[in-house]
C-alpha cells in the first residue's frame, strides 16, 4: 500500500508549507513509505484530489486545502485529521497501515484490546502501565503552565486558519476571473 501524500509545491501560504512539511516529516521519521504528488504542477493530481475527498471533508467552498492524504484510493484525511492522529498515537489507524510491533500504537492497540476481553485489570496490563499511570499522575502538577502553553498553540492555529483562508479566497477570486476571461 502506497501513502498518498497531495501537496502544493509553489504554495504562497507558510501555514500550508508549514502543515505539509510536519506530514512528510513525520511520515519519515516513521520510515512510512509515501508518494508525493503536487497539485501545483499537475492538474490530474489537483483534479483526482479534489474529486476523491468526501464531500463531508471539504470546505464550505468545496476545495480542499494541501495536505490531504490516502492510502492508496481510501481517504485517510487532511492536515488537522491527520495532528489529531499524531496527538493521540494514532498514525498507523489513520493511515490504514499495521502498527509495527513495539512501537506506541501497537502497545496501545494491545491494551485496548485486553481491556475490551475484560483483562484489563492493572495486575493484568503489567508494571509498565502502572509506571506509567504513576508517572502522569506526578506530571499532572506541571500541567497548569502546559495548559497556558497550549492556549497559546490554539490561537496561532487560528492565525494559521485565517491565513489559509484568506489564501483560499484569493485563489477562488483568480480563478473565476480567469474563468470569466475565458
Amino acid at each position: 500500500m502506497v501513502i498518498k501524500v497531495f501537496l502544493a509545491s509553489s504554495s504562497g501560504s507558510t501555514a500550508i508549507k508549514k502543515k505539509q512539511q510536519d506530514v512528510v516529516g513525520f511520515l519519515e521519521a516513521l520510515k512510512i513509505d509515501y508518494a508525493q504528488l503536487d497539485i501545483a504542477s499537475n492538474e490530474d493530481n489537483r483534479q483526482w484530489m479534489r474529486e476523491n475527498v468526501p464531500g463531508e471533508k471539504k470546505p464550505t467552498n468545496g476545495i480542499p486545502l494541501p495536505p490531504q492524504i490516502f492510502n492508496e484510493e481510501m481517504y485517510c484525511g487532511d492536515y488537522d485529521t491527520f495532528f489529531e492522529a499524531k496527538e493521540d498515537n494514532t498514525v498507523y489507524e489513520f493511515l490504514g497501515l499495521t502498527p509495527p510491533p513495539g512501537s506506541k500504537e501497537a502497545q496501545q492497540a494491545e491494551n485496548s484490546q485486553k481491556l475490551h476481553n475484560g483483562c484489563g485489570t492493572e495486575e493484568h496490563l503489567g508494571d509498565d502501565t502502572t509506571r506509567k499511570a504513576a508517572e502522569e499522575e506526578e506530571q499532572e502538577e506541571g500541567e497548569e503552565d502546559k495548559v497556558e502553553d497550549n492556549h497559546l498553540v490554539s490561537e496561532a492555529e487560528d492565525d494559521l486558519v485565517s491565513e489559509e483562508e484568506e489564501e483560499l479566497r484569493e485563489l477562488e477570486e483568480e480563478e473565476e476571473n480567469a474563468s470569466e476571461e475565458d
